[in-house]
């Protein structure tokens, strides 16, 4: 890579060990002249050629000075020579994490610096640079699963609504009223799907207003909402909790929370199902957890389904099974504001969902 006019980082710190390595030598050198200036007597005895005469301070100087000028010139160029070694050793790992660094400029995210050594400067540079490649990577990956589910699913009604039109057309005599109902299903599911595609756009951008929010009663507001839809489908809600301040938008987190209870509502048991809403505080967090009965879900299934358009074992089709965003709509929610969300599936069947987030002033 062409570089502007300039010097390099090598060659400037090559220039600073070999002036730092003069000016070392230089104050040794002065040390050195002092101390023979003071403590060798002006007429001391030398011994210079067959007979001793009795040299002066100019014998001193023409005596000392080619010394030290030789002396100066190989630190110059052993500082020179040393200091060029020493900055490209020192340099090699800011070598490699650049050449990692012009390859994912390229779109190559699978690359790994992997530097070894000791837990130095460089090493902790080079670990936080992976771990932003692996991150980046999985957010590529994720961003394009889910825009290849998104085509899907918005090309689903679309072609719903062709093929439809299309038998109208081709069919004068058949029954409008029916073609409109069935039309206006697909239009409304596209309507939903859209509207959770914005928001969880929004979320992810945190284009909110934060206020002072109780967590325990958007949990009860939620419940409310819900409990037509519980009843309908034989499952009974039980809420419990603390009061719970956050910080937060009153609307996206009681989105959170009636996504949550939907899905628990939604994927339970045939009958006596059971959903339990529970608030918790702690020292500097507040809980929510939204826990269901249901069927018994794998490690690896309950890993993705914060993943867009997964619904559980299968992509159910029915009037309640959402447009496959909702869980994937929480972890939006839970992220923007700071929190941290957790789920596992429950022993006996169904799955136990967390949202901890960052507790409010009160």
């Amino acid at each position: 890579m062409d570089r502007p006019p300039g010097l390099s980082v090598r060659l400037k710190l090559t220039l600073s060990y070999a002036g730092f390595l003069m000016l070392a030598g230089g104050l040794l050198l002065a040390v050195v002249w002092v101390f023979l200036l003071r403590y060798v007597p002006d007429k001391a005895a030398f011994i210079i050629g067959p007979r001793p005469s009795s040299p002066n301070r100019d014998d001193l100087v023409r005596a000392f000075a080619p010394k030290a000028a030789w002396a100066m010139v190989f630190l110059l160029v052993f500082g020179l020579l040393g200091g060029w070694v020493l900055a490209g050793r020192m340099l090699a790992p800011l070598t490699r994490i650049t050449d990692a660094t012009r390859r994912a400029a390229k779109g190559s995210l699978s690359h790994r610096i992997g530097l070894e050594g000791s837990k130095d400067e460089f090493r902790e540079l080079a670990d936080s640079f992976d771990a932003m490649l692996a991150r980046l990577e999985a957010h590529v990956a994720e961003q394009q699963r889910f825009a290849a589910n998104a085509s899907h699913e918005l090309r689903t009604p679309l072609a719903i609504t062709q093929t439809l039109l299309d038998v109208a057309r081709n069919d004068p005599n058949r029954d409008t009223a029916e073609l409109v109902d069935r039309l206006r299903a697909v239009n409304t599911r596209a309507i939903e799907l859209t509207e959770a595609l914005l928001l969880l756009s929004r979320t992810d951008q945190r284009s909110f207003t934060r206020e002072r929010v109780d967590l325990s009663l958007i949990a009860e507001e939620a419940t409310e909402t819900l409990l037509p839809l519980a009843e309908k489908h034989g499952v009974t809600i039980e809420t419990s909790g603390d009061i719970t301040p956050a910080i937060g938008s009153h609307a996206l987190l009681l989105q959170l929370t009636t996504n949550l209870l939907h899905n628990a509502i939604v994927h339970n048991l045939p009958e006596h199902g059971t959903v339990q809403v529970n608030t918790a505080l702690a020292p500097e967090s507040v809980t929510l957890t939204v826990e269901n009965t249901g069927d018994r879900l794998s490690p690896q299934l309950v890993s993705t389904l914060t993943e867009p358009f997964q619904r559980g074992t299968e992509r159910i089709r029915s009037d309640h099974a959402g447009v496959g965003l909702g869980l994937a709509i929480v972890k939006s929610i839970t992220r923007a504001h700071d929190g941290e969300l957790t789920i596992v599936a429950r022993p006996d069947g169904g799955i136990r969902v967390t949202a901890q987030l960052p507790a409010g002033t009160r």
